[in-house]
């Protein structure tokens, strides 16, 4: 069901992935799941999160790219 929303509630995206709601709040933290903050809120915006799903894998920080094994 599509409400017209453009962004979603951390609870709405773990849903949304099958996820708990902590794994959701750890994937922001690692910056696997894009977020805007409005005031103290953190949303997803669908437009990021279905360009996450259709590539097949998290985005990584650059940080976390550059540390090479």
């Amino acid at each position: 069901m599509d409400t017209g929303k453009l962004t979603l509630t951390v609870d709405e995206t773990a849903k949304c992935l099958g996820i708990g709601r902590n794994s959701a709040y750890e994937a922001i933290a690692r910056g696997e799941i894009p977020v805007i903050r409005v005031g103290k809120r953190l949303l997803v915006p669908k437009a990021a999160l279905d360009a996450l799903l259709a590539a097949g894998q998290p985005k990584k920080n650059d940080a976390n790219e550059s540390r090479g094994g």
